[in-house]
């Protein structure tokens, strides 16, 4: 599925890493999710939060 992630995170200047860290989860998972690998609901509403984006904007990160 195509993601924005990618654009999201560089338009608010945020490193892979420090998403990382305000997700709780690993840079390598944010690495895959980039690349366009699935992930879990709960993985993806973390990062959706990490972002200061509210649950009802996944569609806007995640597209699907």
């Amino acid at each position: 599925s195509q993601n924005t992630l990618k654009t999201i995170r560089e338009s608010l200047m945020i490193s892979k890493i420090e998403l990382a860290r305000k997700a709780n989860i690993s840079p390598f998972t944010i690495a895959r999710i980039e690349n366009g690998m699935p992930c879990r609901k709960d993985t993806k509403r973390k990062i959706i939060l990490a972002l200061g984006y509210k649950i009802s904007d996944k569609n806007q990160v995640f597209g699907d």
